[in-house]
């Protein structure tokens, strides 16, 4: 299987993750609990939303998808790599509404140049 194919799942898997995590942490319960003094009923309240552990076991298993990436590739090619989420991240960000300025844009070209640079070393 190539490389760069499952670099590029796991880091799919990522970025589902965070958005995930996003969506629980704006459900009402959360945002109430979060309004809250710290307690472990907060915790509870967060660690027992939906998109919270989906979240989480997305995550659990991109870092597994990961584990073939860094069985095949040095770490110092496969780590850059995960800067491909920030692409990925702002996209579906944009395609759901978040903002994305010039600055941010020109930033994640810059960080898609260099992932293109140690790909073809």
């Amino acid at each position: 299987m190539n490389t760069f194919v499952v670099a590029f799942c796991s880091i799919l898997i990522s970025a589902a993750a965070q958005f995930s995590l996003k969506a629980g942490m704006s459900a009402d319960a959360v945002k109430t609990a979060m309004q809250q003094p710290f307690s472990i009923k907060t915790l509870l309240v967060i660690l027992t939303d939906k998109f919270v552990l989906g979240g989480f076991l997305l995550y659990g298993f991109g870092a597994v998808v990961w584990l073939w990436v860094l069985s095949k590739w040095e770490v110092s090619k496969a780590y850059p790599m995960v800067g491909i989420g920030f692409l990925v991240t702002a996209v579906v960000g944009a395609m759901i509404g978040e903002h994305i300025s010039l600055s941010r844009g020109a930033g994640i070209v810059m960080i898609c140049i260099g992932i293109w640079f140690i790909s073809n070393s």
